[in-house]
């Protein structure tokens, strides 16, 4: 089951990704390795961007969620495509200055910024730093005031809105580490506290309900609630909202079952949303933002592993082993995610056996998928797990001292390395 336009079986047999053959990427650039389709991110990129023109007359900025996949080649990518960026660490906000990204599209995010890195955002002059508690808020105000500077902030809120997703990634509702509650009356405390603080502004409110949410109401619901928490402002302080991030989460297509709703369906029905209750509440039109992140580089990522062997325990499983494992993707070891594999150089085969893909760590745990159907597989074959563009290298460890896999990125058949594999002398370049 091919998960994104840019896969493709070829006239070899062989898994292509947009025109490139899998099997000689991996012969050329080794294994494990990480590919990033380019077309197809820049596809979902122009999409985002295409809906908030259409659906919002381009009152609105798309801003692609750096926790997914950080690295400078992507900032340059979203640069050129006129998005802006979020970050949520000094390390993400680093790599996209040394980038040349433009500093006044970039969005600060965190629940607990350090001081070096409320500094650093302050001095780089980001767009916003979205505040998460009262002692950010203090802090942020603090260190602006040493700078003689005013700071752009907007604050981070729960919405309530259940988005029916794994809970480890459910971040909207009440009890969640993320932002100022609405319903203890924290949040509009928040902005009235802001009132009392000169050395900054309140521009807007953000909230984020989820991950990998398949259903278009959650995100509508979540519109409305803070559509009314804008007019709740206006009418208990005076101040008019001129932002609203209504954060990212919409889901992507990892196996067969997964019903990826359009993106600009989405776009649709939440721009609905937010004009109509503009207009009930009396508010005026916020500039929105959008926080897309898997559904522009989830599906059109793959890795590529060799099969090192094959052992079959009667009875009980067959495990195939590969090269990488849960230092490139942790994602199953850490709540079960379900991904797409094949076999690149028999990808035009059936898949009917029943394998476990087992990494190459010395831990029980370290598995890709168990009891999944992939064609035949031998030593040597090359496996490759679809859908591994968000959230794999960018939680990639060095366990077991093993180096990172390199990242390549393939336009139109044209491929090339935009991060380099790390070597053993990487590994131990900090060491004393």
């Amino acid at each position: 089951m091919i998960v994104s336009d840019s896969l493709n079986v070829n006239e070899r047999g062989n898994l292509s990704i947009s025109g490139a053959d899998c099997v000689e990427l991996a012969k050329e650039y080794g294994t494990p390795l990480y590919v990033m389709s380019e077309n197809g991110i820049r596809r979902n990129m122009q999409s985002f961007k295409n809906s908030i023109d259409e659906y919002y007359s381009g009152n609105g900025l798309v801003l692609y969620a750096s926790k997914t996949f950080s690295c400078k080649e992507i900032y340059r990518i979203a640069k050129s495509e006129g998005l802006g960026i979020d970050v949520v660490s000094g390390g993400e906000l680093y790599t996209a200055l040394s980038a040349d990204f433009p500093s006044d599209r970039i969005y600060f995010h965190g629940n607990n910024k350090t001081e070096d890195e409320i500094k650093f955002a302050i001095k780089s002059d980001v767009a916003s730093i979205i505040v998460d508690n009262f002692e950010e808020l203090y802090r942020v105000n603090k260190i602006a005031e040493k700078f003689n500077k005013t700071v752009k902030i907007m604050f981070r809120i729960k919405p309530g809105i259940d988005a029916h997703t794994h809970e480890f990634i459910m971040t909207g509702q009440i009890d969640s580490k993320f932002g100022f509650a609405l319903e203890t009356s924290e949040a509009m405390s928040a902005v009235k506290e802001t009132l009392n603080l000169k050395n900054v502004i309140l521009d807007g409110v953000h909230c984020h309900i989820g991950s990998q949410i398949f259903d278009e109401e959650p995100f509508m619901a979540a519109a409305d609630v803070m559509i009314k928490f804008i007019a709740d402002i206006k009418k208990e302080t005076g101040i008019e909202i001129k932002k609203l991030n209504l954060g990212g989460g919409f889901g992507i297509k990892y196996v067969e079952d997964d019903k990826a709703v359009p993106f600009q369906n989405y776009m649709k029905q939440v721009s609905k949303v937010v004009e109509d209750k503009c207009r009930e509440y009396d508010v005026a039109m916020p500039f929105v933002l959008i926080e897309p992140g898997r559904s522009i580089v989830g599906s059109e990522g793959i890795t590529l592993y060799t099969v090192g062997s094959v052992k079959e325990i009667k009875n009980i499983r067959k495990y195939v082993a590969i090269d990488g494992g849960m230092t490139d993707n942790p994602r199953y070891a850490l709540y079960g995610a379900v991904y797409t594999a094949l076999i690149a150089n028999k990808a035009n085969e059936n898949a009917d056996d029943v394998v476990t893909i087992a990494g190459r760590c010395c831990e029980s745990g370290d598995l890709i998928q168990k009891d999944t159907k992939l064609q035949k597989a031998e030593e040597g074959d090359i496996l490759a797990v679809l859908s591994t563009g968000a959230y794999n290298y960018s939680m990639a460890s060095n366990y077991n001292r093993l180096p990172k896999p390199a990242v390549v990125m393939v336009d139109n058949g044209i491929s090339r390395i935009i991060v380099k594999r790390e070597t053993y002398e990487d590994l131990i370049k900090n060491d004393i």
